[in-house]
């Protein structure tokens, strides 16, 4: 395979370079950060092979790290095959051919391990060495702890290259954690902090637009991070299961799929029962870092609003009507008369202001919730432990009202993605040690399924909650079995009639699943990038 990919890439040695060369010099004594050693890099992978043939025209070769769409500007150099670009850059930049670059990655599939080689074997021809090698142990350590001095100090990790990826709620996420301090990799850029910020300034798209084309051209030069590809996701069904019109979007993350009204051919006892999977193996997760990977998070925890499938606003969810005030700087949310968690209790404002506060206390949420919660008046000093309330929160009745210290262009993107918990059963917790409450064994929510059974590293059974503000769902049971978003007995329980729901990256099931007769494959566009990291902080 990897000579095949070699040697059709290397037939197409002459392609043009493009536009934007590299002019900048190394900004330390790394070599790596040397944007033409990072340009090097980029011509002498040749991605569209690798898309055609590793993924089997599965995937898309990028030019950004943002995805195809109306955010990205026209011009930006793809940086086609060019082995012969490659060279003369990394000579223009007086690389050591005797470097040897250690690359890491964290993904266990055989198609990362392809992957790798075949990188290696193009980065061999243009004469720059690299091995390859999976992260074990605490792979989160390993890849994000960052040096004391984010301007100029040395690195504190001990790798040159990783292969990882970026999947984004919102945009901004593609570009945030780059700010002066906010990577293990990248030193401080002022030019780029000052971009940054001004993708941040404001929630209007026809304001963002113009800010995200400046960053993505000066980002397309400089090549802090290379973009490889977009990843599409694949949502599989069984003949079995009827949406009944519900819509498909990005299944990572929470958005209105209508699950209630989904039905599944009944079973010989005349029962509609779902099969799916991404049930927990040894403890249901709290759901604030990983918003939408486990099926719990989209069928046990309800939020305030409801998003589509490309997680745009559409609606109320626990909220029966909301507003934001004209300059962004507040917004209300007026809950639903009625609403119960799933054990009778009555669900009210209380524990939706509860929920905020608890998890800017807890050790990990997700980044574009923490930038919410932190940009409330009191909320980075209640998280700092500086305040002992959020006066940004108030609630009266029904209504609970947010009034913000800054503006966050994706305040209402939060409250479709984060999960309101009960507060009866988790306030006297302790924030920090949250996850080891006994209530993880067993979880009360207020979505459209509750949890009946827990066999844990066996199985969950969900069922209709019969009080749900929606509607009671019409299938009688899901049973998920657990595994994360690879699961490695998909194809296994696919071919035995056990799945009927679910989604998938790996492009190997996908050609499995669509040559299965009772199974279908749809595939949907989302922001999921996979990347090269480059070190460019010098080593100890």
């Amino acid at each position: 395979m990897f000579d095949k990919i070699l040697g059709v890439a290397l037939a197409a040695a002459l392609l043009s370079a493009g536009p934007n060369p590299a002019t900048a010099q190394a900004i330390n004594s790394e070599p790596l950060s040397d944007p033409r050693v990072r340009q090097a890099i980029a011509y002498a992978i040749d991605m569209d092979t690798i898309v055609e043939t590793l993924f089997e025209g599965k995937a898309i070769a990028a030019d950004s790290m943002l995805p195809n769409g109306p955010f990205k500007p026209d011009g930006l150099n793809p940086y086609a095959y060019n082995p012969d670009k490659a060279r003369e850059l990394l000579a223009a930049a007086n690389w050591d051919s005797s470097r040897e670059l250690d690359m890491v990655y964290y993904y266990g599939d055989q198609l990362t391990a392809d992957l790798m080689a075949t990188l290696q074997a193009y980065l061999g021809d243009v004469g720059v060495k690299m091995t390859y090698r999976k992260l074990e142990g605490d792979v989160g350590a390993q890849l994000t702890t960052r040096p004391t001095n984010p301007v100029d100090g040395t690195s504190n990790i001990a790798w040159d290259l990783g292969y990882g990826a970026a999947a984004a709620t919102a945009l901004q996420e593609y570009y945030n954690p780059y700010k002066t301090g906010g990577t293990s990799h990248t030193p401080s850029d002022p030019n780029l902090d000052g971009m940054i910020d001004a993708i941040n300034a404001t929630a209007d798209p026809d304001k963002q637009r113009p800010a995200y084309f400046e960053l993505q051209k000066y980002w397309n030069t400089k090549l802090d991070t290379l973009p490889l590809y977009y990843q599409q996701l694949f949502i599989y069904e069984s003949n079995k299961l009827n949406r009944n019109g519900g819509s498909y979007g990005n299944e990572q993350y929470n958005y209105d799929t209508g699950i209630v009204n989904w039905t599944m051919e009944p079973d010989a006892n005349g029962k509609q029962i779902m099969r799916t999977n991404t049930a927990p193996p040894q403890f249901f997760e709290l759901p604030w870092a990983n918003l939408g990977i486990w099926i719990t998070s989209k069928v046990v925890f309800d939020k305030l609003l409801s998003a589509d499938g490309s997680l745009s606003v559409n609606g109320g969810q626990l909220a029966e009507s909301y507003s934001v005030g004209a300059d962004g700087m507040s917004a209300s949310f007026t809950l639903q008369d009625g609403l119960t968690w799933h054990d009778g209790s009555a669900l009210t404002v209380g524990d939706v202001a509860w929920s905020i506060k608890t998890a800017l206390r807890v050790p990990q949420i997700h980044a574009v919730v923490e930038n919410t919660f932190t940009s409330i008046e009191g909320g980075q000093a209640y998280r700092d432990g500086d305040a002992d309330d959020i006066s940004g929160i108030s609630t009266d009745g029904n209504t609970i009202t947010l009034t913000m210290s800054k503006l966050d262009p994706n305040m209402l993107l939060t409250f479709t993605q984060f999960a309101i918990l009960p507060e009866a059963h988790l306030g006297d917790e302790d924030p920090l040690q949250l996850q080891q409450s006994s209530f993880w064994q067993k979880p009360i929510g207020s979505g459209p399924f509750r949890i009946e059974e827990v066999q844990m590293n066996d199985f969950v059974r969900y069922v209709p909650f019969e009080n749900y503000h929606g509607g009671v769902a019409k299938i009688d049971e899901i049973i998920a079995t657990p595994s994360l978003d690879g699961d490695g007995n998909l194809l296994k329980n696919a071919g035995a009639g056990q799945m009927d729901y679910g989604f998938t990256k790996n492009v190997a099931d996908v050609a499995a699943l669509e040559a299965m007769a009772h199974m279908r494959v749809i595939a949907a566009d989302i922001p999921y990038t996979r990347m090269i990291w480059f070190n460019k902080f010098p080593r100890k």
